[in-house]
């Protein structure tokens, strides 16, 4: 493995705060696989000159979970959003978006366990 690749999963793992499943699944099937893999994450979340922040980032898939109804996926992004410094507003904002985009009824399945979720973590 090379100190690139492994600079690679470094970036990987601190974009979840946990090594994704993926590289550790990928490995398992074979270490260039594994290496393309976290070389896939560190691309994706990389912040790049005149790009979208880690915090847009996560604010656009937590759009994209709760329009899809991954709640679970969607409350596990709020704590990097709260890491990111997203504000209560930013997120309330998404969650309408998701709710024009998906249907009021998915919002409604989904808002009661993130707003908890907001409130555990603080979000004012």
């Amino acid at each position: 493995m090379t100190e690139e690749t492994t600079e690679d999963k470094k970036k990987a793992k601190n974009v979840k705060g946990f090594q994704p499943r993926a590289v550790t699944y990928s490995k398992r099937i074979n270490e260039d696989f594994s290496e393309a893999v976290a070389g896939f994450y560190s691309s994706v979340w990389a912040e790049r000159e005149g790009g979208l922040s880690k915090k847009n980032k996560h604010l656009l898939v937590f759009a994209i979970a709760c329009s899809s109804q991954k709640t679970k996926s969607a409350v596990k992004i709020l704590q990097r959003l709260k890491k990111y410094g997203a504000t209560a507003q930013e997120v309330k904002d998404v969650m309408m978006i998701a709710a024009w985009t998906s249907g009021i009824q998915n919002f409604t399945n989904l808002s009661p366990k993130i707003l908890e979720e907001m409130e555990r973590l603080g979000f004012e």
